[in-house]
């Protein structure tokens, strides 16, 4: 198993950063797209669509992206906010009340507002290769958190985050993760990558507010597989499990990020 992680790592992390700071803005767009489809068809089987389902589902928004990216479109404002309620109100909401998905409308709309989102964050906040350092400023704060919060548990964890939907995390591995990433926007901050200009309270007080959302889209992901019984999203990435697992994150994070530059920058 750690062969596979190892190897399946070693050739996604250089095809992930060559596509970022060198691929042009048509095949970003397309890669990134792939990412999103692919997380999305995950999510249809957690959540019971038949095949019928899932081919009309996926090629009505495969086709969505096409169209939206030649037009050039944006996201209103409005679905930016409608973004942060749902990651920053339903979301916590959600965690705790435990519900389930079934294969109907609040399914579909729950699909769409986790994957299209996503896709244009990645899409906007990568404008040009230019823009490259800052996208990748922000996903290392997913992971910066995401591991510190792994070694934090591992040496001091006592108490339970979410022990009814992912056992392994606690609430002293959430806090040295955030400590953590206080320390690193900090310095990233001071190297200039990031694209918002804030002081240093506000870039602590917004790397707060994205390390929470992060532990949320991990925890929301890892309830959407217990509901549905299955232990991975899929098995793409042989000793990862599926996309869906590895950009959990990623998706909560940045949407939430793309939808604050839009609404308060």
């Amino acid at each position: 198993m750690l062969k596979q992680r190892v190897i399946t790592a070693l050739i996604l992390l250089p095809l992930m950063l060559g596509m970022l700071f060198y691929a042009s803005d048509v095949f970003w767009a397309l890669f990134s797209g792939l990412i999103a489809l692919l997380a999305l068809w995950e999510y249809t089987r957690m959540s019971g669509f038949s095949g019928e389902q899932n081919h009309r589902y996926l090629g009505f928004t495969a086709l969505f992206g096409v169209v939206a990216y030649a037009g050039n479109w944006v996201l209103p404002p409005i679905v930016w906010l409608a973004v942060l309620l749902f990651w920053l109100v339903a979301m916590p909401l959600w965690l705790i009340k435990k519900w389930k998905l079934q294969a109907n409308w609040k399914a579909y709309s729950v699909g769409w507002i986790l994957m299209v989102p996503f896709w244009f964050a990645l899409v906007t906040l990568r404008p040009s290769t230019e823009a490259a350092t800052s996208l990748l400023a922000v996903m290392g704060l997913v992971w910066i958190a995401d591991i510190a919060a792994y070694f934090c548990g591992k040496a001091f964890g006592k108490r339970k985050l979410a022990p009814a939907i992912s056992p392994g995390k606690s609430w002293e591995g959430a806090i040295g993760g955030a400590l953590c990433v206080a320390v690193y926007l900090t310095l990233v901050m001071n190297a200039g990558w990031l694209a918002f200009d804030t002081s240093w309270i506000g870039t602590i007080c917004i790397g707060l507010i994205l390390t929470v959302v992060s532990v949320g889209g991990d925890l929301l992901e890892s309830w959407l597989k217990r509901s549905a019984g299955i232990k991975d999203s899929s098995n793409l990435l042989p000793g990862h499990g599926g996309v869906f697992d590895r950009v959990d994150s990623l998706i909560a994070v940045l949407s939430v990020y793309a939808a604050m530059t839009v609404l308060f920058a």
